[in-house]
């Protein structure tokens, strides 16, 4: 993930350092709030954010030859969310998953996968250009350039929920135009031009479950 050829690795590390930063702020009643996502509280929250180093290290003995099934972010997310997706048929073990999570990981740990580990490992992935086709494990191939993007938008949205529940700034400017931009893509060009136009009252959002 090429830094000079892939500003999104940039303003990933960035906006993680942003979770790392807001996190050592929080008082210990902070970390037990609840958060606008259902029966989730701001631990749960950073505990299925934060950034597990080894599905990065990982990418690399995934590297394929060839080009990748998905390419953009954009794709990524339209399969996700299509109907009987994951999005839709995995949330609950989502859910879950972020709970065990936050039980096992205190948050000093979860504070230090966004400060240290996981941009340690991001930078370790700067020799693969953001086209670079990795094998997935159900989407069949993507490019890293692809997953970055949908990590981005996945620190940013749910950042904002961080921010509705304890409050601070908002997330960089360049996150959320990226952000901004990747949910865009993901409707129907035609529909959610005509909406935005005022041309139609098709609703056209959510893009993302």
């Amino acid at each position: 993930m090429d830094s000079q050829n892939d500003p999104v690795s940039a303003v990933l590390a960035e906006a993680w350092g942003s979770w790392a930063e807001r996190g050592a702020a929080l008082g210990a009643a902070d970390w037990g709030r609840p958060t606008r996502l259902p029966a989730w509280t701001v631990r749960e929250l950073y505990a299925h954010v934060a950034p597990v180093p080894e599905m990065f290290t990982g990418l690399r003995t995934a590297v394929l030859d060839g080009p990748a099934e998905i390419t953009t972010g954009a794709g990524i997310l339209r399969a996700y969310n299509r109907p009987g997706g994951l999005a839709h048929t995995a949330a609950g073990q989502v859910a879950e998953t972020a709970r065990q999570t936050a039980v096992a990981a205190d948050p000093a740990v979860l504070i230090a996968r966004f400060g240290v580990e996981g941009p340690a490992a991001l930078a370790a992935l700067d020799d693969l250009p953001p086209g670079t086709t990795v094998a997935h494990p159900l989407l069949g191939s993507v490019t890293v350039g692809a997953l970055g993007e949908v990590a981005l938008m996945e620190a940013t949205v749910h950042l904002l929920d961080l921010i509705a529940a304890v409050g601070g700034p908002p997330p960089a400017d360049a996150a959320l135009r990226a952000t901004r931009a990747l949910l865009a893509e993901v409707a129907d060009p035609v529909a959610f031009i005509e909406a935005a136009s005022g041309r139609s009252t098709e609703a056209v959002l959510p893009v993302i479950r």
